[in-house]
């Protein structure tokens, strides 16, 4: 072809691009959307976002655009909620339509719609109130939750003390620990650390959970029953990943932030030396007792925002929402993250620091915007499993042991570098030193 051709064929294709571009843009304005920044064709707004913290580039996007925007995710639309009252009113006072669950390919691949925390409609509504029943009746046991929890509290911390105080990685045993609760619902007993088959679950629980951070009895009779067996072994595998790994998590992160805080330690060695002493086993009415103890775990909730985007919501109808149309199936981030460091609920969001939930007599102080897990129909159904055992594994490890860290405090870093779904906490070493109970005067 003559260079003349070959500059025809270039200007042709540029019109044409042009000519696409300019219609694209029409069709996104004829939408009833909210606004939000303008998407390239075929890859949408993917190239505006910082993968590497993606919390950071969505309250840039809220700063220009206001508490709700679209983004395009390809050429599918996703809207973005920003702040508490935005999220309060979609996921509390509409929550009957903001309760589906939005498609996220790797999520779908994984569990194909099944289980409790993937599934959508009819299913969903079935396998929740299954699952939340089951936990309620507490898994076929005779022994109450707190039983369970207390049990594997002591022996989390007779495995601890194992360590003789050498520098230790708590990031297995305290994996174990959360683990065995769900296992003692499930199975009804508990396995030993060093057990192979409980190793394999171990290691499976964790290859599936980092996998979710990459970027991105049957009643078979009843045709109109989601009991089957692959929805059953789903909910299961949800309750595991979901019990165990964000408990973990937390438990790991909680123990680092003590660590960079020794005068919140020496406070929380009070207050438990006071209240519970050294001769028995914590117990959860301990709580109410225990204002500063609490206030540090909502605490260490709302500082490491373990699930910044939350999960993806979708409406189940065409709805008006404020002066924008969703259509039925719009995909829905209600961001957990910028309520959670919201400002003027809490003073320096970017600090840890107890006094966020307590009031200026030193009693416990509830938040509406603490919401680690979460609000309205979707939320954590193992909420209530998950309070009590962060209070009790927390309040155990610190009845038995001061923490030492190996090296200097102030040089303990919070960063990793894993980027997904969910911040998990670095990896890092501590030493377990008996603590011995202080004598009141």
């Amino acid at each position: 072809m003559d260079p003349w051709g070959l500059t025809s064929t270039a200007l042709l294709a540029c019109v044409l691009f042009l000519i696409f571009v300019s219609l694209w843009s029409q069709g996104l304005k004829r939408r009833k959307l909210p606004p939000g920044p303008t998407p390239l064709p075929f890859v949408g707004n993917i190239l505006q976002l910082d993968f590497k913290n993606m919390a950071t580039t969505f309250s840039q996007l809220a700063e220009k655009y206001g508490p709700i925007y679209t983004l395009y995710f390809g050429t599918q639309p996703v809207v973005v909620l920003h702040g508490y009252n935005i999220t309060k009113e979609a996921l509390i006072d509409q929550g009957d339509v903001f309760m589906e669950r939005g498609d996220v390919p790797i999520f779908e691949d994984f569990a194909k719609g099944k289980g409790v925390v993937f599934s959508h409609g009819e299913r969903w509504k079935q396998i929740r109130r299954f699952s939340l029943m089951t936990l309620r009746n507490f898994g076929m046991g005779k022994r109450s939750i707190e039983e369970r929890v207390q049990e594997e509290a002591q022996c989390l911390v007779e495995e601890l003390r194992k360590t003789k105080g050498c520098p230790t990685d708590p990031t297995f045993i305290l994996g174990c620990a959360p683990c065995n609760v769900i296992c003692s619902i499930l199975f009804r007993d508990r396995f030993k650390y060093n057990d192979k088959k409980f190793l394999y679950l171990m290691k499976l629980l964790n290859e599936n959970f980092h996998l979710f951070n990459k970027p991105w009895t049957l009643e078979e009779d009843n045709p109109q029953s989601e009991f089957d067996l692959e929805n059953l072994k789903m909910t299961g595998v949800d309750l595991f990943i979901g019990g165990t790994e964000t408990t973990s998590s937390t438990l790991r992160y909680g123990l680092l932030l003590i660590l960079k805080h020794p005068d919140v330690q020496t406070k929380i060695h009070e207050e438990i030396d006071r209240v519970i002493g050294h001769n028995r086993v914590a117990s959860i009415k301990d709580r109410r007792d225990m204002p500063y103890m609490d206030a540090v775990i909502h605490e260490v909730q709302r500082f490491v925002d373990l699930l910044p985007l939350n999960l993806p919501h979708a409406v189940t109808k065409d709805i008006q929402f404020q002066q924008y149309v969703l259509p039925k199936g719009t995909t829905i981030f209600p961001l957990l993250s910028p309520v959670l460091n919201d400002r003027k609920e809490f003073p320096n969001p970017d600090q840890f620091d107890p006094q966020h939930f307590l009031d200026k007599n030193g009693k416990f102080k509830k938040s509406d915007y603490f919401m680690p897990f979460s609000i309205g129909k979707r939320s954590c159904l193992g909420e209530g499993l998950a309070r009590m055992e962060l209070f009790l594994f927390f309040t155990s490890i610190l009845q038995n042991f001061t923490l030492k860290p190996v090296g200097d405090p102030n040089e303990i870093s919070m960063k990793t570098n894993y980027v997904g779904f969910t911040n998990i906490p670095p990896r890092y070493h501590l030493c377990f030193l008996p603590h011995k109970v202080r004598r009141q005067s």
